[in-house]
């Protein structure tokens, strides 16, 4: 079970949220993660719940969502468990990995490096599906054949994009204020050519909109859910929802995208809209 570790457990609308530590083969080091199970998901008679796997933003770690967001209260009502990672590997010891706020620590863009010296423990993509994604399937009842995928910011990149890439893993997906077109943007231009090199034809393999330029059917025939504040102060350099909005037309993507006047880039903005983007996904992963 990768020395799996249960950090701390703590009641939380009649079920429990849980903070994890543990080795992963993928990264090479320890990653920590959080998981909120429901009421139906513990004690003798637990039964295989649906999950959500929320990845956060650009300094965020396994916490941020599960202590600013409100969405256990909903998630226990809807029988949806919880899943959030860290954003990065910690304790890397990669030189310069904590000079910046928006590349190495905390911003690890959910893919694996290609480019030293980063390759070796900057593998996000791997850990989450081929490390965490098992271990909780055999470590608690989350049905993993019923999964959806959200995130914010980098983490709404890294939603879309592993959907995108891995659409048999991840049965539904939003996102919140995401960077939707990183090869565009200086946030995704940095990280790709730290991460993957400066040969920008292997950036678009990790770029929503390329990705669905690529498509002629839709992935997700029930929609995509993206929310975004018109008071972002990201929005227009770092973020290009209507790119997405643009690809998804011609994909024949559905995609509901909303536009709320005055709200900012931050957990406000989540926790509003947050309740929303939970019963998307259960429409999706509950019947």
């Amino acid at each position: 079970m990768q020395n799996l570790q249960l950090l701390s457990a703590h009641a939380c609308f009649g079920g429990e949220q849980r903070f994890y530590q543990h080795a992963s083969s993928a990264i090479g080091l320890p990653m920590r993660f959080s998981v909120f199970l429901p009421a139906q998901a513990l004690g003798a008679d637990a039964v295989k719940v649906p999950a959500l796997m929320y990845l956060a933003g650009l300094t965020c770690t396994e916490e941020t969502f599960m202590t600013k967001a409100s969405a256990q209260r909903v998630a226990a009502e809807l029988g949806l468990s919880l899943i959030a990672p860290d954003t990065s590997p910690r304790g890397a010891g990669v030189a310069g990995e904590a000079d910046a706020w928006d590349f190495g620590v905390g911003a690890g863009f959910y893919l694996d490096a290609t480019q030293e010296p980063w390759a070796k423990h900057y593998r996000m993509e791997s850990y989450l599906l081929h490390d965490l994604l098992p271990l909780l399937g055999h470590v608690t009842t989350i049905d993993l054949q019923r999964l959806g995928v959200m995130g914010h910011s980098m983490g709404g990149h890294g939603a879309l994009t592993l959907a995108l890439r891995n659409p048999t893993h991840f049965a539904s997906l939003s996102a919140l204020a995401p960077i939707c077109a990183p090869t565009q943007c200086p946030w995704g231009v940095k990280a790709f050519t730290g991460y993957l090199g400066s040969d920008s034809t292997h950036w678009q393999a990790h770029d929503a909109c390329a990705l669905m330029v690529q498509r002629s059917t839709a992935l997700y025939p029930r929609g995509i859910l993206i929310d975004q504040g018109l008071g972002d102060k990201f929005l227009a350099e770092q973020l290009h929802p209507h790119l997405l909005e643009a690809a998804c037309a011609n994909a024949g993507q559905p995609l509901t995208l909303r536009r709320h006047a005055a709200y900012d880039h931050g957990y406000y903005f989540i926790s509003t809209f947050i309740e929303d983007h939970l019963r998307h996904h259960a429409l999706s992963l509950q019947g």
